[in-house]
């Protein structure tokens, strides 16, 4: 029989996308209860409906995260089902009577998140849901009148000089139940299967897990937050912190990066206020995708339903899009790169919306959901701000009329080809390993080549940009 002292209750910890011992609020405040605590992770309905690649990342994360806690005499506890069934029952067989977890923001994660309290608590079990994923709680940020920021410079300077706590150093042991319950195997869950065999090739340029974490993160401020500002828009350098999947998965905790960055501008780092500047960017996504959910599936600005934007996800010129295929070279970079490496450079990202959305004129729902499926550092908030940004629809967008030329873009910021060179190998007399592995990684089905010639323009580009220009003059009157 499991543990049911009842001086000392333990408590079930849900880890969802929070795989981090350090800068865990929730977490501090579950051990300095001083009882047991059991670490636990769901398989439900609604992680189940992960993409592709988040799903496989999650994965790698959990394998990880359960090393780290085994190394404090702890371990995960895997359960599948719907999340209230499953904390039903564990409380159940451990004598629990207190169920905390970090709080999720997007609308599927609020719907389950509320039910479980409501259902925990009418089986006489605690709920706490707990900060940590943000620096701010979404109601926490106000506008002087009281309602939510629609626009990010006001918000920036709003909060840029808050004080934000200190993040909580990690356990250095574990108090854990007299006896742990069973658990599913990882290996069971088989969270990597869609990945096929582009697993093999986007694992050797993803590190996973706190430690790794910590280590980009320590590798940025020694050798790169001086060239920050510049060097984060060069897609041929190695100018960016790479903390999204970390971020996106918890690895790491918004308040560790953020007083990283105030540290390192104290010492005259040149680049750490706009370091800073990103984080609080990621806050804005998330502080609007609490007020205004319908961001993640609705035009965030509803002028735009009635705008002419194809939403054939099998058109030829969409399948050249996520081929890598377009005859680009900016736009097929970046989107072999996430192929490769299972992210992609933040300006390949602007350049391959603006494309979709503009020169193909298609919707950017279809984008945003090959992106979920896509990209390991999938954010829901991020996700949906960015698309719904760059095709005009949403808050503080691009413009419509702003519309990126992928070619002028890449002259600008990538001017001697690099990223071009590395990530496109058809036409090359010595393709990179890293062009090379694009066809590795890419479904056997789309049956391309490195001797593939490579392709004319699907649209030319200034034929793209008129026809979406035409559909933006006789769209305003209506507007």
């Amino acid at each position: 029989a499991l543990s049911r002292r009842l001086d000392q209750p333990p408590i079930l910890y849900w880890f969802r996308r929070d795989l981090r011992l350090a800068d865990h609020p929730g977490l501090s405040n579950a051990l300095a209860t001083g009882r047991p605590v059991i670490p636990v992770v769901i398989l439900d309905p609604e992680t189940e409906g992960l993409g592709t690649a988040p799903k496989w990342r999650w994965g790698r994360g959990l394998e990880v995260f359960d090393a780290a806690l085994e190394a404090l005499g702890a371990r995960l506890i895997l359960r599948r089902g719907p999340a209230l069934e499953v904390l039903v029952d564990l409380a159940a067989e451990t004598g629990a009577q207190a169920v905390h977890w970090s709080r999720a923001y997007d609308p599927t994660s609020i719907a389950r998140d509320t039910a479980v309290k409501a259902g925990l608590k009418a089986q006489g079990v605690n709920a706490q849901s707990h900060a940590g994923a943000l620096l701010f709680e979404p109601w926490e940020v106000q506008t002087g009148t009281g309602g939510y920021y629609r626009v990010f410079t006001p918000m920036w300077r709003a909060v840029a000089g808050r004080e934000i706590a200190a993040p909580a150093a990690p356990p250095n042991k574990w108090p854990a139940p007299e006896v742990w319950p069973a658990s599913d195997a990882l290996a069971a869950w088989r969270l990597g299967d869609a990945m096929r065999r582009g697993a093999e090739i986007i694992a050797r340029h993803v590190p996973v897990g706190e430690a790794a974490a910590s280590a980009r993160l320590d590798t940025f401020l020694n050798a790169g937050i001086d060239r920050y500002k510049i060097a984060r828009d060069l897609p041929g350098e190695d100018g960016t912190s790479a903390m999204s999947a970390h971020l996106s998965l918890g690895e790491i905790g918004p308040r560790t990066l953020w007083h990283a960055a105030k540290h390192a501008e104290a010492l005259g780092s040149v680049g750490a206020g706009a370091f800073a500047r990103q984080l609080i960017w990621r806050e804005f996504a998330y502080h609007l995708l609490y007020h205004t959910p319908h961001i993640v599936e609705a035009n965030w600005r509803p002028e735009w339903d009635a705008f002419p934007w194809s939403e054939d996800a099998g058109h030829p010129h969409v399948r050249a899009w996520q081929q890598g295929r377009t005859g680009v070279r900016f736009v097929d970079a970046a989107m072999r790169q996430m192929y490769v490496t299972g992210t992609m450079h933040n300006r390949g990202r602007m350049n391959v919306a603006s494309y979709l959305t503009k020169h193909l004129m298609t919707h950017w729902r279809i984008g945003l959901r090959w992106f979920e499926d896509c990209l390991v550092d999938w954010d829901p908030a991020c996700n949906a701000l960015g698309w719904q940004w760059a095709a005009g629809s949403g808050p503080d967008a691009a413009p419509y009329f702003r519309v990126f030329n992928p070619d002028t873009q890449l002259a600008k910021f990538d001017p001697s080809g690099a990223y071009a060179r590395a990530w496109i190998a058809e036409g090359a007399a010595r393709p990179s390993d890293a062009a090379l592995s694009y066809f590795d990684a890419i479904p056997r089905s789309w049956a391309l080549r490195p001797s593939d010639p490579y392709p004319a323009p699907v649209v030319s580009l200034s034929d793209g940009r008129k026809r979406a220009l035409d559909a933006y003059a006789a769209r305003k009157p209506s507007a």
